[in-house]
Parts: C-alpha cells; structure tokens; sequence
C-alpha cells in the first residue's frame, strides 16, 4: 500500500527532479534544497533526521571523486594529456569520427577494470585536448564516453558498483560476470558506438588544414616536467592497482584513492590551495545534494514498494520476472542513484528462491544489465554522468538535461532491449 509518507517524499523528489530538468535553478541548489526540504519534513513523518539524510550520502563515492580529481588535477600538470591527444589524432589520421571511435573503445575497457568515475576522470583531459587541436566541439565526444563507461563497466564485478554489490551478496566471482554479463556488452557496445558516429556525422568533421597542422604536432613537446610525471604515473599505477585488489585487501576504493591523493600531493610540490581550487565543488555537493533526496525516498518505502511489486505481479515466472527486472531497474536507475535499488532488489531476489525453490541466477544478470545500462539514460542517471557533464561545463560546453535526454534515452532504451534478447535467449530459460 503507498502510504502518506510515500506519497510525501516521492512529490518532494518529483518537484526536484522537475526543476533540475527544467534547469531554470541551479541543480546543485535543487539537488541541496530538496534534500534539506526532504529532512525538514522527513523529520516528522518517515524519522528521517539528519543524521539519517548524512548517512544516506555515500561518502565512499565522494572520497572516490575528489581523491581522483586531485590526482588527475596534479596529474595534468605534466602535460601528459595533451601528449596522449596528439598521439591520438595521429594515430586516427586526424578524422573525428574515428576518434569517437577509438576513444570511446579505450574507455570501455578502461571501465571493465576501473572505476567508471576514474575512467572519465582520465580521458576526458585527453578529449578535450584533441577537440582544441582539431576545432571541435567535445559534446559527442563526452556524451559517446558516458555511455562507454558505463557500459564497459557493466562487463565485470569490479567495473560498477552494483556488480560488486550483486557479486557479493550472492557469491558470484569475476569469471561468472565475464562469461554471463560481457557477451552481452561485446553486442551493445560496437551497436552504441555506431549510433553515436551516425548521430553525431554533421559534428565529426573538421578542416583538412586542421587535420594536417595536428598531424605536424609534435607530442614530445607537450611534456612540460619530466620529473613530476614520474611521480604521478607511479601513485596512479599504485592506485589503480589499489583499485583492483580493494577486495583482497578488505579496503575500500576511496581509501586507495586517498591514499594516492594524499602521497601525490605529498611528493608533487604543488600547493594544496592550487589543487582544491581545481576540484569541482558543484559536482560534489550536487552529488550530496542526490544522496540525500534518494535516502529520503529510500527511507519512506517507495524503492522497496517499487521491487516488491515487481516479484508479486511476476510470481515464480523466470522469463517474466527476469525482463520485469531488467526494465524496471533501468528505468528507475536513469531517474535515481542505481545504488539504493540495487540494495533494496537484493534481498527480494533472494527471497524468490527461497519461496519459488527456482534458480536465481539468471536474475542476477537481469538486475546487473538493467541497474548498469539504466543510467546511460539521463544526464543524473549515473555518477560518470554527472561527473562528465560537469567537467564540460567547466571548459564551456554545457550538456542540458534535454538535450542529454532526447539522445541518449533512446539509445539506452535499445540497449536493454538488446539485453531483453540476450537473456530471453541464452539466460532466462
């Protein structure tokens, strides 16, 4: 039954949504505003305090992004990026939509082993170098990388954070999401691509004399400290494989990034002031802001109302149940954080076998494809979203809601259809 205090936090976070769509405020000020709004009233009708709305803020994630940034940011100094572009250019001849295609395959890979986050953290400086050589504009560039990273991230336990939650809820290990998770997403992302270059074909051209001046470049000149490059490619191997053995180590990914920030800072001679005065605030607070309007929701019953519907109205159907919750989970995960819904399908997903006595596991992969892919949908759906958009924002190139929406909807909405296939023929049966 939807109760009052459902009805109250679920309007509170449509109001919210609405205007950060609209973007006639600023959606740190919304995202922050409706989340203090969500406590005021939260307070006296679901107990949700401010503390509870503090603990709804994943502060892992948060450490995550302003670690990396700091790294990237001190990172950048070398002038190793612009390195990379012009070997890039090069490399693709000079052809933009060639480009599109190469950097969006790096991306992906990346992401299967990286954190979706760190990865854009990392290419993006590289793209937004390449499209000031060549007198492009970066928003196909960007909007392409969303998507790959979040599709390369889905191909592994450790490439997004509800795979890592699914794995270690239900036992599953890295080889189990290569073999069931990734022959899906070899299909999407080639498909994804493709889509990409031929929306985009009137914005991937460039002068012939643009392409012949980059092809002159050259990339050893970019190098500005021979010394300070050193320094940060290490700490970024170290934190990268950090990343990849956070498990093992029973630590989390934030705590390696720190660690990395901290010693990199530590050894690099830059000023802490310089740094920070680079990390972006805006992302980081809208990011608490979201955190804590979701909590509210999460709080008030409405994610687990949300689940629990979907198991009833399927009942111990497989097929049924595992496209219920792969189109469920992909729409709610372009609207809200996928991580509080992944948490919430759980325990529920679990609850069916017990009570069914059928296999689960085809159900993982549903809940994995359709939490992962799902936020490709809006420019909030997912924390590389946000993270990328903000990033264009900073050098000029702002990416509205609508103008990420009306591309980029579709295109996730085909990818789930893809995977509607993938299960149907090789999982759900």
């Amino acid at each position: 039954m939807f109760t009052n205090q459902m009805i109250i936090s679920s309007l509170i976070f449509v109001v919210a949504y609405a205007l950060i769509v609209s973007e006639k405020i600023d959606r740190v000020v919304v995202a922050m505003g409706g989340g203090i709004l969500m406590v005021l009233v939260g307070t006296f009708s679901i107990d949700y305090t401010q503390e509870s709305a503090f603990r709804a803020i994943d502060f892992n994630t948060l450490g995550l992004l302003i670690s990396m940034m700091v790294i990237v940011m001190i990172t950048q100094r070398t002038g190793i990026f612009q390195y990379l572009s012009i070997k890039m250019v090069k490399l693709a001849k000079g052809e933009p939509w060639l480009i599109l295609v190469y950097l969006s395959l790096v991306t992906a890979v990346t992401s299967a082993f990286l954190d979706n986050v760190t990865t854009i953290l990392l290419i993006l400086p590289i793209t937004f170098d390449m499209c000031k050589e060549l007198k492009l504009k970066p928003v196909p560039f960007v909007i392409s990388q969303i998507f790959a990273s979040n599709i390369g991230g889905t191909a592994t336990l450790i490439g997004d954070p509800p795979n890592i939650m699914i794995g270690s809820k239900a036992g599953l290990t890295f080889l189990d999401f290569i073999i069931n998770v990734s022959p899906d997403i070899i299909v999407i992302l080639p498909v994804t691509i493709l889509a990409f270059v031929l929306i985009y074909r009137k914005n991937l051209y460039t002068a012939p004399e643009n392409k012949q001046k980059v092809m002159f470049l050259n990339e050893k000149e970019a190098i500005k400290n021979n010394s300070l490059l050193k320094k940060s490619l290490s700490v970024l191997g170290l934190t990268i494989l950090g990343f990849m053995l956070h498990g093992t180590l029973h630590l989390e990914s934030s705590t390696m990034a720190i660690t990395g920030a901290v010693i990199l800072t530590l050894i690099s001679g830059v000023p802490v002031e310089h740094v920070l005065k680079e990390v972006e605030w805006k992302t980081i607070f809208f990011f608490a802001g979201l955190f804590m309007l979701v909590g509210g929701i999460e709080k008030a019953g409405v994610l687990e109302f949300i689940a629990s519907n979907i198991v009833r109205a399927t009942g111990s159907n497989l097929l049924l149940l595992g496209i219920a919750i792969l189109w469920v989970s992909a729409i709610v995960s372009a609207f809200v954080d996928n991580i509080p819904f992944t948490a919430t399908m759980i325990p529920l997903i679990k609850d069916v076998g017990v009570l069914t006595g059928i296999s689960i596991t085809p159900l993982w992969w549903a809940l994995s494809l359709g939490a992962c892919l799902g936020g490709n949908g809006t420019i909030i759906g997912a924390s590389a979203n946000v993270v990328a958009s903000g990033m264009s924002e900073e050098i000029g190139y702002k990416i509205t809601f609508g103008q990420y929406f009306k591309v980029c909807f579709p295109v996730m909405l085909a990818t789930i259809v893809m995977s509607t296939v993938y299960l149907m023929v090789f999982q759900l049966r």
